[in-house]
């Protein structure tokens, strides 16, 4: 497992990261760090590795856009001395074309978002033991749907992104089509974006299986 002890992990994103976390950052006791895949991430390091103190901090801000989590980025990530950063980033950015198209500044298109995340990227790369770039999702398995189409175009750059820097690239958007040709998304997320505990659980499984988790190792 790639992950040491007194590591600190910092996830960054938005509302599907965020999940009812402690504002501007969570973690801790009680339901600081909020109820996302991220709080499944944390109760599977522990529960499997109790050798290991890693710290998860939860950086995500409900409704945040690349352009809002790149304003705060400094505060909220690098002045956090992580070991490890998770960016989580894009849905808004995309949603925003679809549920708010007379408002073009709300809306962050493709090259502003490769952009964004890039910065991101630049910003703590020297200074990390490494950098995961998740990828926004659209729980819709039609490629053609407008929106899914779109996310798609997302989803590519964050793989551009993780390819040139050698970053740890989970693709949220391949596993939730995969789900979906088994389950409909509705037993996951009405508004196939935010998930219930089922998604939380399937994407802190695929974040894990990034990072040398090993299921069957013993207390």
């Amino acid at each position: 497992m790639i992950f040491e002890d007194m590591d600190r992990i910092v996830f960054a994103g938005d509302s599907v990261t965020d999940m009812g976390s402690e504002q501007p950052v969570g973690e801790g006791l009680f339901d600081n760090v909020g109820r996302s895949y991220v709080r499944v991430i944390e109760n599977m390091l522990i529960t499997y590795y109790p050798e290991l103190r890693i710290r998860v901090t939860n950086s995500g801000i409900s409704g945040n856009t690349s352009r809002d989590l790149l304003e705060r980025y400094d505060r909220d990530v690098v002045s956090l001395d992580p070991d490890w950063v998770s960016i989580c980033i894009g849905i808004n950015d995309v949603w925003r074309q679809f549920d708010s198209p007379a408002i073009p500044e709300a809306q962050v298109m493709p090259d502003e978002y490769e952009k964004n995340v890039e910065k991101m990227i630049l910003a703590v790369k020297d200074n990390v033991k490494g950098i995961f770039i998740l990828t926004p999702y659209y729980m819709e398995p039609n490629r053609e749907d407008m929106m899914r189409k779109r996310m798609d175009e997302y989803v590519s750059i964050c793989k551009k992104l993780a390819d040139k820097y050698n970053c740890i690239f989970v693709d949220f958007q391949k596993m939730y089509e995969d789900f979906c040709k088994i389950r409909h998304s509705s037993c996951i997320a009405w508004d196939r974006v935010h998930p219930n505990q089922i998604g939380a659980t399937l994407m802190a499984k695929e974040f894990l299986d990034k990072c040398g988790f090993d299921y069957n190792k013993k207390i």
